[in-house]
């Protein structure tokens, strides 16, 4: 449950339709650089952060905005 409140958190920040495009654009990138459908979805910034803090019920207090860009690097 706390992977979607993340989520939530996100698409906030990127005015929902920017989350969307952002996160679609991200998935066929990896998808057009040889990844496979799952590799895809797990390589995403946006999935990236919910994973690594889906277990973390403080981490909405604590967040900072964008944190998700952080994850754009690894």
């Amino acid at each position: 449950m706390n992977h979607e409140r993340i989520h939530i958190r996100q698409q906030v920040e990127c005015l929902v339709l920017f989350f969307y495009l952002w996160y679609v654009g991200e998935y066929y990138y990896y998808r057009f650089t040889g990844k496979s459908h799952a590799a895809a979805y797990h390589s995403i910034s946006f999935e990236k952060e919910a994973y690594a803090f889906e277990e973390d019920g403080n981490y909405l207090g604590k967040r900072k905005f964008g944190a998700f860009l952080r994850f754009l690097k690894q």
